[in-house]
């Protein structure tokens, strides 16, 4: 381990960037929330819509910061549907 200090990046559907093995090897450049990010990855053809909604919305991390969280467009991705059921029900309950 390094002593180096990294920029932690965090995409919108709430992954950390460099816990992702495309991104440490540098195939990702991780999410860049713009519409020029969306953009970059249609044309890679890594359509991401979790990301393209939220840059619609101006919404940062979606778990953190969209009230309709989570939605269709986590449906089988990035998140477990296990861990999107402990999520609502965890709302749910205010546990």
């Amino acid at each position: 381990m390094s002593n180096k200090k990294e920029e932690i990046k965090i995409g919108s559907c709430g992954i950390c960037c460099s816990s992702c093995g495309l991104y440490v090897k540098m195939i990702c450049p991780g999410c860049n929330k713009t519409k020029e990010g969306v953009e970059f990855l249609k044309g890679i053809n890594a359509d991401c819509p979790v990301l393209e909604c939220a840059v619609e919305k101006d919404i940062d991390v979606c778990s953190c910061n969209c009230k309709k969280f989570p939605c269709d467009k986590f449906k089988d991705w990035p998140l477990s549907k296990e861990w999107l059921d402990m999520y609502k029900g965890r709302l749910k309950n205010k546990i």
